[in-house]
Formats: structure tokens, C-alpha cells, sequence
């Protein structure tokens, strides 16, 4: 199983991935070519975003918690 930082840097990159794919959808609209095709793929990677920031949830879980409401080298009240 990956670590969290692996999933997370994975979501990043799939975003990415669309910003690019919805606006290469754009131009072909705009230029009257069919998209039902890129349309496919692009629902298929956000189903894929999806999957990873479940994942992503439950390794944050599954995570040992660490000492929150103190900053490094901060008061201990």
C-alpha cells in the first residue's frame, strides 16, 4: 500500500491531468469536433481522483496522530 504522501502527490498530478483534458475539450468544441470520447476519459479520471482521495482518507486514519495545538519550539500551556 502506498504512503500517504505518494497518494497525495498522485491527486495533484491526476488534477493536473484534467485542467489540461477539460480544456483540450474546450478547443474541440470550439472547433465543432465530437467529444464524447474525451468526455469518457475525463469522467473516468475524476472517478480515478475520486478513488484516491478515499484512499488518501483512510491512510490520514490510519495515521498515528501527532501532538496537535503545539507549534515547534512553541509554549506548552
Amino acid at each position: 500500500m502506498p504512503d500517504l504522501d505518494t497518494v497525495r502527490q498522485e491527486i495533484e498530478r491526476m488534477r493536473i491531468q484534467i485542467g489540461r483534458q477539460r480544456k483540450e475539450i474546450l478547443q474541440l468544441q470550439r472547433a465543432g469536433i465530437g467529444t464524447a470520447s474525451a468526455e469518457a476519459l475525463l469522467s473516468r479520471m475524476e472517478a480515478k481522483v475520486e478513488g484516491l482521495c478515499a484512499e488518501r482518507d483512510a491512510l490520514k486514519v490510519a495515521q498515528p496522530r501527532q501532538s496537535r495545538g503545539r507549534v515547534l519550539g512553541g509554549r506548552t500551556w
